[in-house]
């Protein structure tokens, strides 16, 4: 058994004990959570209560998991004694009563020091009337969801976990929705989870509620001020979790690579007056339901015109039935691109000015597609041996249009690696939809006070990922780098990768045609054209 510290038998030693007989009790407090994917099922905590009875007042209460150890009812217990939740003082009772046994003998092991007697008692009669009080407000608590909408909320948040569209759309590329239903004319629906953190998808009531938030969260660099801008938002929402209980990072970092079985979704509402609440009630539900299975069917058609950051002008408009009735609404979905041109030049002049957690998401840069001590270099290849691969090559990804064949030959970015190790990349690449281009971009290091060339791939999925990092300072590098940019120039932007194998050997660095497993024809793409501004290198905690 866990015995008290001396010190702190000590400290409770010190407290007024007084004539009054107190009464402890633990008992299950059921909950409907019928909103959640068991609509019939039922969650139950527990609550353990200490009441001074000679008072009549409670003086400390918590909830805690049926799996939760008898240590909890201690700790309880001293609250009560020390820091009661009543305006009543810190003392000590001369007598404590319990029905249960298990806690009497436990209590009386944990508090042998302390002068209390502890005694068994077959009835509470004080306490029974608490938790009668206690169970009714539970019962009589709305649901999450509205019990006849809950499923085909949940199978329609299914439905956009496997749309993934924060794979394809940032924070900023904001779509409306017109409804025209429900006192609602336009829903305007924000995607989150491009940077690979939160994920989930916020329909805001009124464009101004949106862009106002935006620009609070852009500039304000004040915690307190930025909780009150969350809260101040108009929108229903849909979040998405893990069921496994781990710790945040875990979540964020291993959320996307859950099975649909181990997400569950959360719905919910924010309001300026009402503030954040994680229920919907009827017309709520009806207006998220119809919303979703929109933007379901917008996504499935549209979304090949959407990928490798691209935002076009998109509209369509679908027949949707309205859930429990006869009715069928016509909803129209548009892309808003010049929104999200707004949205995004305000993050960028924001930069230099707010926290970096704070700026809108953009793509998130990663380094977990080339191969680590890879053999990479710039250089060109002349047209004679482009042809040849063309038809040589295991993999060839051709250019979108007929390459003149003009300069010395196909600037190109060659990767060589061990031959698992390439053929892994190659797969890689083509699950991501192909190489949509490759692009340089400044990186910045604050703490060394050192600049980087960061060498970056990007896919047709709109991931962006590092293939190099070179000191900008580097004469070898800075001489490569201007060769580069001007045999891009002399062939109107187009350049290659060639991902070759034999990593080890003669080979290294100089790979024979054998060697070479794909090619891949691309456009060089500028800064602007991949989308992120300078990359800070900035500290990161597990």
């Amino acid at each position: 058994m866990v015995a008290l510290n001396p010190s702190t038998i000590r400290r409770l030693q010190k407290l007024q004990q007084v004539p009054s007989v107190w009464e402890g009790d633990r008992r299950p407090i059921s909950s409907d959570s019928s909103s959640n994917l068991e609509l019939e099922s039922e969650t139950t905590n527990e609550c353990i209560i200490w009441v001074d009875g000679s008072h009549g007042m409670v003086r400390a209460m918590d909830m805690v998991t049926p799996d939760t150890g008898p240590e909890a009812i201690v700790r309880t217990l001293l609250r009560a004694m020390e820091n009661p939740q009543s305006p009543a003082p810190a003392i000590r009772p001369q007598k404590i009563v319990v029905k249960d046994r298990e806690i009497q003998f436990f209590l009386r092991g944990v508090l042998q020091n302390l002068g209390i007697t502890i005694d068994y008692v077959p009835d509470l009669p004080l306490i029974d009337e608490i938790f009668r009080g206690l169970q009714e407000v539970s019962d009589n608590r709305p649901p999450q969801l509205p019990p006849e909408y809950a499923e085909a909320l949940v199978e329609k948040a299914d439905k956009i976990w496997d749309d993934a569209p924060w794979e394809i759309l940032g924070e900023h590329q904001i779509i409306s929705v017109e409804l025209n239903q429900w006192d609602i004319k336009n829903l305007y629906v924000c995607i989150l989870g491009k940077l690979g953190m939160d994920y989930g998808i916020l329909l805001y009531r009124s464009l101004d509620s949106l862009k106002r938030f935006r620009e609070r969260v852009a500039y304000e660099k004040s915690y307190e001020n930025l909780e009150e801008a969350f809260l101040g938002q108009d929108c229903l929402f849909i979040t998405y979790d893990s069921f496994q209980e781990e710790d945040n990072q875990n979540k964020e970092k291993n959320l996307e690579n859950l099975s649909i079985s181990e997400i569950k979704a959360n719905f919910g509402n924010l309001h300026p007056l009402e503030g954040l609440r994680s229920i919907l009630y009827e017309e709520e539900a009806v207006t998220t339901l119809v919303t979703l299975e929109a933007l379901h069917r917008f996504l499935r058609a549209s979304r090949k015109k959407m990928t490798g950051n691209k935002f076009p002008s998109l509209s369509s408009r679908y027949r949707i039935p309205i859930p429990k009735s006869d009715e069928v609404v016509s909803i129209k979905v548009t892309t808003m691109p010049e929104v999200a041109e707004e949205l995004y030049e305000m993050a960028v002049e924001a930069d230099g000015e707010g926290d970096e957690e704070l700026k809108i998401e953009m793509p998130m840069l990663k380094d977990d597609l080339v191969p680590p001590n890879s053999f990479l270099s710039l250089g060109v290849i002349p047209w004679e041996t482009v042809a040849y691969l063309r038809d040589n090559t295991k993999q060839h990804q051709a250019a979108e249009e007929n390459i003149e064949t003009l300069g010395e030959g196909l600037p190109i970015i060659l990767i060589q690696t061990s031959l698992p190790k390439a053929t892994k990349l190659i797969k890689d690449l083509k699950e991501a939809q192909g190489l949509h281009g490759i692009g340089f971009n400044l990186g910045q290091d604050p703490i060394e006070e050192k600049n980087y060339d960061l060498g970056i791939l990007k896919t047709y999925d709109g991931a962006l990922h590092l293939f190099g990092e070179f000191m900008q300072n580097d004469p070898v590098h800075e001489k490569a780098r201007q060769k580069w940019d001007e045999r891009c120039t002399a062939t109107h932007g187009w350049c290659g990768l060639i991902i070759a194998r034999g990593i080890t050997g003669a080979s290294r660095g100089q790979p024979e045609f054998k060697d070479m497993m794909a090619l891949f024809e691309v456009r060089s793409l500028s800064s602007q054209e991949l989308g992120v501004g300078p990359l800070k290198l900035v500290p990161v905690s597990f």
